[in-house]
């Protein structure tokens, strides 16, 4: 019972030290200054380093090229907007994207090889505007963007998993229940009739 005591006072005791620690360590961080870092997410106000002038909005910090993509926004439509997007979507990722693909061979659209980095690379140059812009991605926009690209560029692609089977296999399997279902009632009456069915 004494030992029982002792454990419940230690553990007591190192439970307020643990508290007291804790809130001592929660304490500086609320006093210490918050720091601010520039990395993928980060959104800061842009200033100009040539220009010296100042975006009226938060502009994100993820490329280099968040500081024109802004600036063109705040030119064009005084801040980013969606409309201010789907500009520069077109004229910078579209507009490639399409002289790529239109080099190509129509039968080459299909194969994923030689199409992959073309889409990865619209895919990323969307993300990024959009996250220099603080616009969430995905987004309608975006999405109608690619529901394009496919219905332009990939609607005669083949796609093995979710192709229909030929028109022979799809009659056969229809017609033969329906085939099978008269054939059983003639069984089962005619069975009945000559009295060899037991109840």
């Amino acid at each position: 019972m004494t030992h029982t005591r002792v454990f419940s006072a230690c553990f007591v005791s190192l439970l307020i030290l643990g508290c007291t620690v804790v809130v001592c360590l929660v304490d500086e961080r609320v006093t210490a200054a918050p720091a601010s870092t520039i990395g993928y997410h980060s959104a800061e106000t842009i200033s100009d380093a040539i220009g010296g002038s100042t975006l009226p909005f938060v502009c994100g910090t993820n490329s280099p090229k968040c500081v024109d993509y802004c600036h063109l926004c705040y030119d064009f439509y005084e801040q980013p907007t969606m409309e201010c997007l789907s500009q520069l979507v077109e004229v910078l990722c579209l507009f490639n994207f399409e002289a790529a693909m239109e080099s190509l061979n129509s039968t080459d659209w299909c194969v994923w090889g030689n199409v992959n980095s073309l889409y990865s690379n619209v895919s990323f140059c969307t993300e990024e505007i959009s996250d220099c812009l603080l616009i969430p991605w995905p987004n309608p926009l975006v999405e109608q963007i690619f529901v394009d690209i496919h219905s332009k560029f990939f609607k005669d692609c083949p796609t093995e998993e979710l192709s229909d089977p030929p028109p022979a296999i799809i009659f056969a399997l229809v017609i033969t229940p329906i085939c099978l279902i008269p054939v059983m009632v003639s069984l089962v009456v005619l069975k009945t009739k000559n009295g060899d069915g037991s109840s």
